[in-house]
């Protein structure tokens, strides 16, 4: 008997949700720029009998819009997705779906500062608390949650900036042990590198800005979810509140996902070298990556991951001000914030992308410079980096 054929990665990345144009055979998916569509009749919406929900109103569904959620789900294996305007805002709603006042969270005790920032300053606020937990340490999630039961475990692997790793399918038998949903931030993987629903996670969790959109051009997100039921709930918040991705938002990020397969293998092979490289240098006191050996979540990230992925964080040996120093020197490495582009970017997290956790137990430490290791020559970044670090081994 003949097996069924499942199309691999790179072929749903370039055509799930991206059938040609059936009026004008437009073998790119159109920028549906609308607000609004003519209905048949009352409540008669168009687009029900090509098996869609049908079309009213862009804040509801708009066709675009509708291509990148159906790629997005085909790449994670997930049921449903809901693309939105941002990754903070995917977070945000999902909140908002899941939980009520009186509920409670599990994030990283290395969690990105913006999802900090949404737990402490704005969620806590109404009524749903959280607690941060190292990840990696599985019997510290389960402690946690005997001693206070969560609505929620929100996971980041690896981690933003400190690559730590978490084993996913065991935190999701933890989870679901307690009756917790398993939400898992998958931006610094992408779904090319790991796939978490298909570990036992019950949500991802993308800011499609970084490796989805692939170009440092549009800024969204998105959240895919395993149970219809969800999906549905997520659907009426998001609607309900308009958080949606604009469809030229929609159409660059799916512009960007038909070369992910191989950008995501480009990125992971110079990222690689570039770990090695400074773990072997005298002006860096350590480096984190989980492709190498001395990574304490190396093996769980071989385990779950395709690659290793293409950030870079370590320490500079010379503390803070070198730290500083270092990432005024580079000339390929661009001191910006966010990640995920062909370009390659530096910045110093403590003052830039983390600084909201400082003076938390999530502050991350200030000799720490974050590395996003672009498409450009590896040899040159390379050279580029060893000459911002040279002054500080002299």
């Amino acid at each position: 008997m003949q097996t069924e054929h499942t199309d691999g990665f790179d072929t749903l990345a370039i055509h799930a949700g991206q059938e040609p144009d059936p009026v004008t055979g437009a073998v790119v998916p159109p920028i549906y720029q609308v607000s609004t569509f003519k209905q048949d009749g009352v409540g008669g919406l168009r687009g029900r009998a090509l098996g869609a929900r049908g079309y009213e109103y862009s804040r509801s569904a708009n066709p675009t819009r509708g291509a990148l959620e159906e790629c997005l789900t085909a790449l994670e294996g997930g049921t449903r997705t809901l693309a939105f305007a941002s990754g903070m805002a995917a977070s945000d709603c999902l909140v908002r779906a899941a939980c009520r006042p009186g509920d409670r969270v599990l994030i990283p005790h290395d969690a990105y500062g913006g999802t900090f920032r949404l737990f402490d300053k704005v969620l806590s606020g109404w009524g749903v608390a959280y607690e941060s937990v190292r990840m990696s340490d599985p019997a510290a999630v389960r402690a946690a949650l005997a001693a206070h039961p969560a609505r929620l475990v929100w996971i980041e692997s690896p981690t933003n900036p400190l690559l730590s790793i978490a084993d996913i399918a065991v935190l999701a038998g933890i989870a679901h042990d307690t009756g917790a949903l398993l939400v898992v931030d998958n931006t610094f993987a992408s779904p090319y590198l790991q796939q978490p629903l298909a570990l036992g996670a019950d949500v991802v969790i993308h800011s499609t800005t970084k490796y989805l959109g692939g170009h440092s051009d549009v800024v969204g997100g998105a959240a895919v979810v395993a149970d219809a039921g969800l999906g549905e709930q997520l659907a009426f918040v998001q609607n309900a509140t308009g958080s949606v991705a604009g469809p030229f938002d929609a159409w660059l990020t799916l512009r960007g996902i038909k070369t992910l397969g191989v950008r995501m293998d480009r990125h992971s092979r110079s990222a690689q070298r570039v770990a090695d490289m400074l773990a072997s240098h005298p002006a860096v006191a350590e480096v984190y990556y989980p492709g190498l050996d001395s990574h304490p979540g190396h093996e769980v990230a071989a385990k779950q991951m395709r690659e290793f992925g293409g950030m870079v964080s370590f320490r500079a040996r010379g503390g803070e001000q070198e730290a500083l120093a270092i990432c005024g020197r580079t000339r390929l490495f661009t001191l910006a914030e966010s990640l995920g582009g062909v370009e390659s970017l530096i910045e110093h997290p403590a003052r830039m992308t983390h600084a909201s956790v400082a003076g938390s137990a999530l502050e991350v430490p200030a000799d720490l410079v974050r590395l996003s290791v672009g498409l450009e020559t590896a040899d040159d970044l390379l050279e580029d980096l060893r000459g911002a670090l040279a002054r500080s081994s002299d």
